[in-house]
């Protein structure tokens, strides 16, 4: 462990699969850094790798974590700098093998780990013997109807991958060891972070107020760009040009787990307490974050500009973790597609229904239609009334439809082509016909898994490349979950106390940022100032955002709320938004990550005053 006591520069290199390895190299050479890390795991990730493995066409481990590695191995080497990566997926063992090979091809003197622990597929069938989904605890939500079907059909809907998401431990026994690149599979995203500031400073597990900060700074920088101006609701107020080459963040961990998130002076994006606010938000349970090593309290943190491109975050407070920890299973759950077709100009709305009209009574003829799981015709925008060009005149139908039968799913298309000659007015489609074709979909259970289930471990290869695993065995300390806090303000003020109010859109004065946590969407809303956040907390009730999602609410729905006043935020959690989640979604919009900008967007009295406050600062 390094003797100094600093903040600990940790930058990150991925936020997912597809950022190139580029970011690694650019983060190890822009200016000083102590550790990279990345994360290249999306929660579907893992399943997606798993189905591409059976054919032998994937090795495994993500590949531009490869690339990232293989060109920054050198300024590595030079600067001796550590690397923490996820890029392992399913095969962190293969890819730390691949890793040390090169080093000794170089020969440099670098160490590699990789930790392991996560893949229960050796196991899972026991474990779900008596399932206990992510948020079964909650009494108030109400399940996917077909959130259990794969358990009842193990032969048709058999389970592709099983990971349990780890914590910090493994990887920090890695460094301690002297290991220079530790490999990992799926450990929780901001792990690798967490590990980083353990290592330097020297933590004990019981530290949790500052291993919660370290959560929390992990979680900033861990979506690559999104703190630096990328997925950002307050981009309209930037040119362009400010979007082009986005650098990736830096965190800069003290010995108290408080940070300053910041980023290369080199390389583009701008970090503001905005941003940070944003990515604050983000994919969030509630004002509890959780994490296999330590539960962070986000109620009382505090976001506090410190000048360009720098920003503090601190007033995190942490808590004993749970005694489980989140299994992600994945299950091929049957075959899917879609098919967009435009329409253009008048009578937008009829042409919609005699597409809708034709396809069903050609289904319902063929005898198919209700052997469908899933068929939804999706009408995508509204178009504009005396429009200046085609396109601007221009929507489309998206019709989408899962079973588990390919055949069943593939007579949506057949109805399609059958149809097709006796279109709409002025039908037209894209000539490419990929989505049409029956594919297969992965199904997704949040599971909940004992840490005592796992056999979590680092394994250190040497020169020689034999190897030397160190178990860590699970959390010394633990406390069980309390119900999650739900809650409307305590004391709101009479909206009609702001004075004159405008019907205009939400966005006009509030910020925000949507995501995805496995069937469920949460919404981050925060404002600027005491007085606007008056406001906000008044207006924001869970009834006004059942009524702000209007056509797209379902009664099937539980909404969840929390106040996080230092940084003038509302949270929420909607229960059930994205079906079983991601891979199954049949959501356009599958990720979440465009829900917040659809509420930003629907109009409601905001007071005159706040929209002269935003038009003095532009």
């Amino acid at each position: 462990m390094p003797s100094s006591r600093r903040p600990v520069r940790i930058a990150n290199c991925s936020g997912a699969s597809t950022d190139a390895g580029i970011h690694m190299y650019n983060q190890a050479t822009y200016g000083p850094v102590d550790v990279l890390t990345g994360d290249y795991l999306a929660e579907a990730t893992l399943g997606g790798d798993a189905l591409k493995r059976t054919d032998q066409s994937h090795p495994g481990w993500v590949p531009t974590a490869l690339a990232g590695i293989e060109i920054s191995l050198d300024v590595v080497n030079e600067k001796r700098i550590k690397i923490v990566v996820n890029g392992g997926s399913l095969n962190p063992k293969g890819l730390a093998e691949k890793v040390h090979g090169m080093i000794v091809e170089r020969g440099l003197e670098l160490r590699v780990a990789f930790v392991h622990g996560d893949d229960l597929m050796h196991k899972v069938h026991s474990l779900l013997s008596k399932p206990r989904h992510l948020d079964a605890d909650n009494q108030d939500v109400e399940l996917a109807k077909d959130t259990l079907s794969f358990l009842d059909d193990k032969d048709a809907m058999p389970i592709v991958s099983a990971n349990a998401y780890l914590g910090f431990r493994a990887i920090r026994r890695g460094l301690d060891e002297g290991a220079d690149v530790v490999i990992c599979g799926r450990v929780a995203d901001a792990s690798p972070v967490m590990a980083a500031a353990a290592w330097w400073h020297g933590w004990a597990e019981s530290d949790f107020d500052a291993l919660a900060g370290a959560l929390v700074a992990g979680h900033l920088i861990e979506c690559s760009t999104y703190v630096t101006g990328a997925n950002f609701a307050g981009a309209h107020r930037h040119p362009p040009a400010a979007f082009v080459g986005l650098g990736l963040p830096i965190a800069e961990v003290a010995a108290d787990g408080t940070c300053v998130v910041t980023k290369h002076g080199r390389l583009g994006g701008f970090v503001t307490a905005d941003t940070v606010r944003c990515q604050l938000l983000y994919e969030l349970q509630g004002n509890v974050y959780l994490n296999s090593d330590v539960k962070a309290d986000l109620a009382g943190v505090v976001v506090v500009a410190r000048g360009r491109d720098r920003v503090h975050v601190s007033g995190v407070t942490g808590r004993p973790p749970p005694p489980t920890t989140k299994l992600a299973v994945f299950y091929r759950a049957g075959y899917q597609l879609e098919i967009l077709i435009n329409a253009t100009g008048y009578a937008t709305g009829h042409k919609w229904d005699v597409q809708e009209a034709q396809m069903r009574a050609k289904l319902r003829e063929w005898g198919t239609l209700d052997d469908l799981d899933v068929l939804e015709f999706q009408r995508v925008g509204v178009p504009e009334e005396n429009p200046g060009s085609q396109l601007a005149a221009t929507t489309y139908m998206r019709v989408f439809a899962q079973a588990r039968d390919r055949l069943v799913v593939a007579s949506v298309a057949g109805a399609w082509s059958f149809c097709f000659m006796a279109h709409f007015p002025g039908m037209n489609c894209s000539l490419d016909s990929r989505t049409r074709s029956p594919r297969p979909f992965l199904g997704y259970f949040p599971a909940v898994v004992s840490q005592t289930e796992l056999d979590e471990a680092v394994t250190m290869l040497d020169e020689a490349a034999s190897q030397r695993r160190l178990g860590v065995g699970p959390p010394k300390t633990t406390e069980a979950l309390a119900a999650r806090a739900n809650y409307d303000t305590a004391d709101p003020r009479p909206l009609d106390s702001f004075g004159p109010r405008t019907m205009r859109p939400l966005g006009d004065v509030v910020l925000g940022r949507s995501g995805d946590k496995a069937g469920n969407v949460n919404l981050g809303l925060f404002v600027h100032g005491a007085e606007q956040y008056d406001w906000l907390r008044s207006l924001m009730t869970r009834d006004k955002l059942k009524e702000l999602m209007r056509e797209d609410w379902r009664d099937g729905y539980f909404v969840e709320r929390v106040e996080m006043p230092n940084i003038f935020a509302v949270h929420f959690v909607v229960y059930g938004a994205l079906g079983r989640g991601v891979t199954s979604s049949s959501r356009l919009d599958c990720l979440g990550k465009g829900f917040a900008e659809f509420i930003r967007a629907v109009w409601v009295p905001v007071p005159t005053r706040f929209l002269q406050e935003k038009l003095a600062k532009l």
